[in-house]
């Protein structure tokens, strides 16, 4: 195993130090061990991480390189959402989109973040680019042709079958907005290699998405949760609350000198901010409903798509939207006061849905991130505290080792799960929020 170059700040070598010479324990009512390590704090009470960032990252990060490859040459966390801390299948079910585009996001900043000096990581990005590409599209032909599947069964090569809730409505039904996750994520492989493979593929689930976009309004979105993806139509959940991935793919392909996705990426645009923005919180009108592959409840409002479109929105700032930091706040308070919950030590964890208010740590660590954003572009010292407990707390399941586990609740420290929460919508937060405030990396004075 290869060593690992620890950075830790000078006050979390003080609070280890201490712990570990006078045999201190935590203050009282907090709890001694959180997840798989011994819980650190500050003399406030305030959880600190028990490595740095950066190290506890580069863990994980570490563990995943080491990931066996199958006979088709991709790591197995690659095409298994459910993988245990042994590197194999929990479950037959798999959710390519989201957690292969996810992944390519998180790769790619923990790329950048590292000085582009490790191919490694370059490579496994590339072969879930590969994935997407060879083994998750549709049949080629009706409404949705050869379109990035939302929903699978991880031994299928390539997918030919829809899996999760899916299932329930036949084997061709897709999510629109998931083509839209992994159509950006390989606009931005296209733009890390070159290879006009990916580039192709999200030109190709740009147009398919704009030919089958809808009037939409109040009580539809421009298009619906599920399609059958031969038929099309008007599918089910006429609410589907991730936008904000295809307007970006739309946005990168503008940028790119793709004009034909300017009238779409317009009146998307203007649904967003006319309808979006001023929705209802009633469960039975909200907009932020709909993003799990494998829940069904037209009235079940999610944190995942509030929290990503907040993200893009301080990203772009004035470029997006003239209201963006009014805006941006709007959805983060809109996830904290609908999902968030109390831990110890002063921590804010984050919960996915009205339907399951655990903390996984997909949507968990996003609170961390995008708070962390907007700190960085001024939102105020509230959102500073808010994002460095909160993953702070998100160190704590991550194994000695590397290995994560799915859930990040005091008591958990089992390894492995769901992938997109154990791990590929869990490092681009992180990396998110070393980049916005750098200290925080654990690389002092950088």
């Amino acid at each position: 195993m290869k060593s690992h170059c620890t950075f830790i700040p000078l006050v979390v070598l003080v609070a280890l130090s201490s712990l570990t010479a006078l045999g201190q324990q935590p203050p009282q009512g907090l709890p001694a061990k959180i997840g798989f390590h011994n819980a650190v704090y500050d003399g406030n009470g305030k959880l600190l991480p028990w490595t740095s960032w950066e190290d506890a990252i580069g863990r994980e990060m570490e563990w995943y390189l080491k990931c066996p490859l199958d006979e088709h040459g991709y790591p197995n966390f690659v095409f298994m959402t459910f993988m245990n801390g042994d590197y194999q299948a929990l479950r037959m079910d798999s959710i390519p989109a989201t957690q292969d585009g996810t992944a390519i996001l998180s790769y790619l900043k923990w790329w950048a973040f590292k000085g582009k000096s490790d191919p490694r990581i370059l490579d496994w990005a590339r072969r879930m680019g590969d994935y997407l590409l060879k083994e998750t599209l549709t049949p080629n032909r009706g409404a949705y042709p050869k379109f990035t599947r939302s929903t699978g069964y991880y031994v299928d090569f390539p997918q030919f079958r829809a899996s999760q809730g899916d299932s329930r409505y036949g084997r061709n039904v897709i999510e629109p907005d998931k083509g839209g996750i992994a159509g950006y994520a390989l606009v931005r492989l296209y733009d890390a290699t070159g290879d006009k493979r990916y580039l192709r593929q999200a030109l190709h689930n740009a147009d398919v998405l704009a030919r089958n976009m809808r009037p939409a309004d109040a009580t539809r979105s421009p298009w619906p949760f599920r399609v059958d993806c031969i038929i099309g139509g008007e599918g089910r959940g006429q609410r589907s609350g991730d936008m904000v991935y295809i307007l970006r793919l739309f946005d990168a392909l503008i940028e790119k000198g793709h004009g034909r996705y300017k009238i779409p990426r317009a009146a998307l645009w203007k649904w967003i901010k006319q309808y979006q923005f001023n929705s209802s919180e009633d469960p039975g009108k909200c907009l932020w409903v709909h993003f799990f592959e494998d829940y069904d409840m037209d009235n079940n409002r999610n944190s995942w798509a509030p929290l990503e479109m907040a993200r893009y929105l301080i990203e772009r700032k004035e470029a997006l939207d003239p209201d963006w930091k009014a805006d941006a706040e709007k959805l983060i308070q809109f996830a904290l006061r609908h999902f968030s919950d109390a831990q110890p030590g002063g921590v804010t964890t984050m919960g996915e849905q009205d339907d399951d208010k655990k903390p996984w740590g997909g949507a968990c660590s996003k609170i961390g991130g995008v708070a962390a954003l907007f700190y960085a572009a001024g939102g105020g010292e509230q959102y500073k505290e808010l994002a460095f407990l909160n993953l702070n707390w998100m160190t704590y399941f991550i194994d000695n080792d590397g290995a994560p586990a799915q859930r990040a609740e005091a008591s958990n420290s089992v390894r492995g799960g769901w992938q997109e929460d154990c791990h590929t919508d869990v490092v681009h937060n992180f990396a998110d929020a070393m980049a916005a405030v750098p200290e925080w990396s654990g690389k002092m004075g950088r």
